[in-house]
């Protein structure tokens, strides 16, 4: 009886996984659920902790054993989807931007939003203007140490604060004096509000860029936004199309497609190559989420969608939450008394140290920051925790931009390496301008964005170790291979068209057969139908019944009486 309770008791250890998420304060929360728990059940438990209503904004990040990353699926179960040995380990991110980050009901979710856009700055996925810069981290600046006091913040005290990838003097004078005169009184909350309604005007505000090839073989970047989708190439914008002009989103292997119907009935079709299957499918299924989620009024108009072509089996997959509008409305019907909000303050934070202190290093030769922005390790070390870095530059910004950050890990100390520079070129970003020199640095960058090969401890979302030298320089033969084969676009859409053709030509004689044996299995049984007994009458048919089908099917009903009495006889 013992040996009994202890054998379930085994059981139902086994049947239960430890669960660690890392939330957008650093902080982690961490339960246990069943082996077929849903990721509805897993979501609900981290709300339920956060005292949030507002929920339809996040989401959780995972990565699987191949290092691509994933959303987690609510309707899908938690185990299933992560693939990997337990304890699970994922994180609490923004998902769907607000559209106005204002407007949010609650301030404990506009607190969520503030700490995921601040993340966003740190990690150069929000670009901006060095005024505007400045005015960012201003705002952190008040909502993390209040107002400025003499007593407690001395000379250059702004230095000890890192906001962005970079720093230089200048840009820290100038937050201190927008700090010490421009917010003086401001509350958390209102330094928070007003850091949200400056964000929402930038730019590059939602964007979590995609690293995918064009047809010319170029480097290019896809993000979905609140209002559209964006193309970027090196620091530009090549494409924005808002969400009512896209008609169709498809990916076949490496291969995303994008249909655009424009003004003037004028249609369109973008294509990219994304660096894995994987990689694309995980593009499309976010294209198709936020697709849903920014342009349909009502969660009933979510439909299942495939991304094969007519009789072939491709994925399918259907958005299954609410939509924006829901969102807005199920918000505005709160009526709670304000929760409690548990602020960071100055907390050190390792994956955006904007209260850490970090070394500032002074005037740097020009042409020894250029080599140090273009060095792979360190731009691998720079994008563990961002995943999506991306430098953005508007034709509409005349200012010059804040590029991405360079930093290391070394024994599981982060060091923050900030370089002074008085005027920001986006010529020193991470992922600069594709040129034939700077190829495989490119794609090495764009690789990690997917968090194909480094470390990903900061988000500890995975154990694996930072890359040796011998890894890099393995993972750039692959990665050669990988551009040679997007240097010739013409050829795989040729092949593509070919290989579709033969397809269709297979199917379509296949239905036909088929069609052809339904015809005359129909016209040699007794159904009494005109169109039948008139096939039946035809010199033809007759003939064909007496010559071919006759014979045909004693064969076929000798060998069965043979087989069945072979049965019986053994």
């Amino acid at each position: 009886m013992l040996s009994r309770l202890m054998s379930g008791s085994s059981r139902s250890l086994e049947r239960e996984y430890s669960c660690t998420v890392r939330l957008l304060d650093d902080s982690e929360y961490t339960c246990t659920i069943q082996r077929d728990a849903k990721g509805q059940y897993l979501f609900d438990l981290l709300c339920h902790h956060l005292n949030l209503l507002e929920k339809d904004y996040f989401g959780i990040r995972f990565v699987d054993p191949d290092k691509q990353r994933h959303w987690l699926e609510f309707t899908k179960s938690v185990v299933k989807q992560l693939r990997s040995q337990p304890p699970f380990t994922m994180c609490f991110r923004v998902k769907f931007y607000p559209a106005d980050p204002a407007a949010l009901k609650e301030e404990i979710t506009r607190y969520l939003v503030f700490l995921q856009i601040k993340r966003d700055l740190y990690h150069g996925r929000l670009l901006c203007k060095t005024s505007d810069a400045a005015l960012l981290a201003a705002y952190i600046l008040q909502a993390e140490i209040g107002d400025y006091d003499p007593g407690k913040h001395p000379e250059g005290y702004s230095s000890k604060f890192q906001f962005f990838p970079k720093h230089s003097e200048k840009l820290e004078r100038k937050i201190a004096e927008i700090h010490k005169t421009e917010l003086s009184g401001q509350t958390p909350a209102t330094s928070e509000l007003n850091f949200l309604r400056k964000a929402q005007t930038l730019e590059t505000y939602g964007v979590d860029p995609h690293p995918c090839k064009d047809v010319s073989g170029n480097a290019a970047f896809l993000a979905f936004t609140p209002f559209g989708f964006v193309v970027l190439q090196g620091n530009k914008r090549v494409h924005f199309i808002k969400w009512n002009e896209v008609t169709k989103l498809k990916f076949e292997g490496k291969t995303f497609y994008l249909y655009v119907s424009q003004k003037e009935e004028k249609k369109i079709i973008l294509t990219y190559f994304a660096p894995t299957p994987e990689a694309c499918k995980h593009l499309w299924k976010c294209g198709i989420e936020n697709q849903a989620f920014y342009k349909l009024e009502k969660s009933s108009q979510v439909r299942t969608v495939s991304s094969s072509n007519l009789f072939f089996k491709g994925s399918r997959f259907r958005y299954s939450g609410r939509v924006a509008k829901e969102v807005m409305e199920s918000s505005a019907k709160i009526k709670r008394e304000p929760p409690e909000i548990h602020r960071a303050g100055m907390v050190p934070s390792r994956s955006c140290p904007s209260i850490t202190h970090g070394p500032r290093l002074s005037s740097v030769p020009r042409t020894r920051r250029r080599a140090v922005h273009i060095s792979i390790m360190e731009g691998l070390e720079s994008l563990r925790d961002s995943a999506h870095s991306t430098p953005v530059r508007s034709s509409s910004h005349g200012d010059t931009f804040l590029p991405h950050v360079r930093s290391s890990r070394a024994d599981s100390n982060e060091r923050v390496a900030v370089i002074a520079d008085e005027a920001y070129s986006p010529a020193d970003s991470v992922l600069p301008t594709p040129v034939a020199e700077h190829s495989l640095e490119l794609m090495l960058l764009s690789r990690q964005i997917n968090g194909a090969t480094c470390s990903i401890e900061e988000e500890k979302e995975s154990e694996a170790s930072t890359p040796t030298a011998a890894d890099v320089e393995a993972l750039g033969g692959e990665l050669r291979a990988l551009c040679q084969g997007h240097g010739k676009p013409e050829e795989e859409q040729v092949n593509k068209f070919v290989l579709s053709v033969l397809r269709l030509l297979l199917v379509t004689m296949g239905l036909l057969f088929v069609l052809l044996l339904l015809l005359i299995i129909l016209t040699e049984s007794d159904l009494d139908i005109a169109f039948f007994r008139d096939i039946r009458q035809t010199p033809e048919f007759e003939q064909f019944h007496y010559q071919y089908f006759c014979p045909l099917r004693r064969w076929f009903a000798c060998k069965i009486r043979s087989v069945v009495s072979l049965l019986i006889d053994t």
